[in-house]
């Protein structure tokens, strides 16, 4: 991660900590304020683009979760999907049997005969 990433992601947690709405505007004069100046512009507006579409909160108790485990995780939450839960559990696997190799002894002859 750069320096501008993690400026940018205390500036939103701050923000998100103070109950202030996170603007691409109010993360630039916190990350000023912090005396951070090699943040590239298009940073700000990244993370408040981030921050009106996810909820920082879901992010932070999600943290360690993975992409997949999120989604998976609020399916069956939301109850509109009826057998959404059947239908992500994966199907077990069947065992099959596999047949008994025939040794070289059982067969009369061997490789060096």
């Amino acid at each position: 991660m750069s320096t501008g990433e993690i400026a940018c992601s205390y500036a939103a947690l701050i923000l998100y900590d103070d109950n202030i709405p996170i603007t691409a505007e109010k993360i630039a004069t916190l990350v000023k304020a912090a005396k951070v100046s090699d943040v590239e512009s298009y940073w700000y507006g990244l993370f408040a683009k981030l921050a009106e579409k996810r909820s920082i909160g879901d992010l932070i108790l999600n943290v360690g979760a993975g992409g997949g485990a999120a989604v998976a995780a609020a399916a069956p939450a939301g109850g509109a999907a009826g057998g959404g839960a059947a239908a992500a559990a994966p199907p077990p696997e069947e065992k099959k049997e596999e047949p008994k190799e025939e040794s070289d002894d059982d067969m009369g002859f061997s490789l060096f005969d």
